[in-house]
């Protein structure tokens, strides 16, 4: 177990990432901690609640945080306002994005916790100039959301270089799996495909089908994040955090259509207001070769745990093997 007895801290614990990460690290034999406002999480996500100290709340309220924090050997930060959510309210955006990273930073530097691992975004790139897409490529933010996770990436650049605190930078991108609710507005992609699939439905597709994206399956994320804890080579670094294949969302929703057994035409609709990059493939080479980590899931099996999943069949045993977790 290689986090047995250590005190955890993860914010945004309830969400679709956050609450895949918690199980990881009960299983690893930590002491969890979860922060979350509960404005797109759910406690329901989190299948070993009774084994983790749940704290309802934000990482806007400094006293609130300076507390966990100061009991905390570790922090994952994933807490976030979406990129939905960022651009019909910039302002709240800014204020948990940005002004709650901050304040997390701000503990972790009062207290000296051991790392801190900060859940950013391949938003940051904006539309690339070149592909696959490295770490030190152009950024270009074109929503308040990439603004405000690259505002914690500085933050976090800042507070290592100005005052050591071991921070990481993991820029995720298009995350799928166990635990994305169709319910929630605000879920990707695939979970979205599948809901309209399972209910009779063709897939909706914003645009012409052929932009592209690299999708990365949870457990994979979830695996690369407590490696990011845990290597000392991954203090003060930057690392995209991807499946490192380039996928159109044509091309996706007909896959995602043969696992279902369900055959129709896309159903294609005016363009996004948000998030309209044409292609997007990150080089994950650097997280490769400095942590080791490299993605397991293949789209094929990803797409088809996800679609189990959410048809809820024996979902328990699907979640248990797709995150090596059994019983407790």
């Amino acid at each position: 177990m290689r986090f047995r007895n250590k005190r955890i801290l993860v914010t945004g614990g309830a969400g679709f990432i956050g609450s895949n990460l918690v199980s990881a690290l009960v299983k690893e034999g930590a002491d969890v901690t979860v922060l979350d406002d509960l404005l797109t999480g759910q406690k329901e996500n989190i299948d070993c609640l009774k084994y983790i100290n749940f704290i309802e709340g934000t990482v806007t309220n400094a006293q609130l945080v300076d507390r966990l924090v100061k009991r905390a050997d570790i922090v994952f930060h994933l807490a976030v306002r979406n990129i939905i959510v960022s651009t019909v309210s910039p302002l709240l955006d800014f204020k948990v994005n940005s002004g709650g990273t901050f304040t997390v930073l701000l503990a972790a530097k009062k207290y000296g916790v051991e790392r801190v691992v900060y859940s950013s975004s391949a938003s940051v790139y904006g539309n690339p100039k070149y592909l696959p897409i490295n770490e030190d490529d152009r950024i270009s933010t074109l929503s308040p959301y990439a603004a405000s996770k690259l505002s914690g990436e500085n933050f976090c650049s800042a507070f290592y270089e100005s005052y050591g605190v071991p921070t990481v930078v993991m820029r995720f991108s298009n995350v799928y799996g166990i635990n994305q609710s169709p319910q929630n507005p605000y879920c990707g992609v695939i979970s979205k495909f599948f809901d309209w699939i399972l209910q009779g439905q063709p897939p909706h597709i914003h645009g012409d089908g052929d932009q592209t994206r690299d999708f990365t399956y949870v457990s994979d994320v979830v695996e690369a994040t407590l490696l990011a804890a845990l290597s000392p080579k991954a203090v003060g670094e930057v690392f995209n955090v991807s499946s490192g294949k380039e996928t159109s969302i044509y091309d996706l929703s007909s896959t995602m259509m043969k696992i279902a057994q369900y055959k129709a035409d896309p159903v294609y609709v005016d363009k996004r207001d948000i998030d309209n990059i044409r292609r997007r493939v990150l080089n994950i080479e650097k997280i490769r070769r400095m942590l080791r980590w490299a993605p397991t899931t293949n789209m094929q099996k990803g797409l088809v745990m996800t679609h189990d999943w959410l048809r809820g069949i024996n979902g328990k045993k699907v979640r248990a093997l797709a995150m090596g977790y059994h019983s407790i």
